[in-house]
């Protein structure tokens, strides 16, 4: 066997365990909360060795940088996804209710983003990967919003689509601060969408 023939396994194999390995301290981080897992606990939970762990991460807040960021990829993805659905116009209920149908309105994670989210408070390095993400939420929000002006018109008092945009993501992070607390995902799902339509109409569903 020759090495091109080794190697797509090599990096299936490593892929495959960074992918265990970030699954593993997902459910450490939620349970725990960062700050208080060791590098030993992922590699127990995950089912591999200190030796696996740093042929794939430097070090734990590397390893929790990247899970922060698959899974707020995976938000902005499912934004975008569910406002490019529309033609030129915008149906904002209808775009409402598929935004707030595929969120990830998920405890667990909000717990781990409250961690990233706290730690960031104290480094302005880390917040920059925070604010990296929200920025990249409201562009998806606002650029959708932008390409129906003409077509669809915004209440006034939130100014341009990146306004809206801002007070979007604002409702998002109020609905999932409570959600922490009750733990009710249907109610929080309800809430943000009714907090959604009223927020990009005039409160009746329809837009001014």
């Amino acid at each position: 066997m020759t090495p091109q023939d080794t190697a797509p396994r090599v990096t299936r194999r490593r892929a495959r365990t960074r992918a265990n390995l970030l699954d593993a301290a997902f459910a450490v981080f939620a349970a725990k909360g960062f700050g208080h897992v060791s590098i030993e606990e992922v590699c127990e939970a995950a089912g591999y060795s200190r030796g696996a762990f740093y042929s794939n991460f430097a070090t734990l807040d590397e390893l929790f940088f990247a899970l922060y960021r698959d899974r707020a990829d995976l938000i902005a993805a499912q934004v975008t996804d569910a406002l490019a659905q529309d033609g030129p116009g915008l149906d904002v209920p209808a775009a409402v209710e598929r935004v707030t149908e595929v969120l990830l309105l998920d405890v667990d994670w909000l717990l781990v983003k409250t961690d990233f989210l706290v730690h960031a408070a104290r480094d302005p390095a880390v917040a920059q990967t925070l604010l990296d993400h929200r920025a990249r939420l409201r562009a998806a929000v606002a650029d959708r919003l932008s390409r129906a002006r003409g077509r669809t018109a915004l209440p006034a008092v939130l100014g341009d689509a990146d306004g809206a945009a801002h007070a979007v993501v604002a409702a998002y992070d109020g609905v999932t601060t409570q959600l922490l607390l009750d733990k009710d995902v249907d109610a929080a799902r309800t809430w943000l969408g009714h907090l959604l339509t009223a927020l990009l109409t005039d409160g009746s569903g329809t837009p001014e």
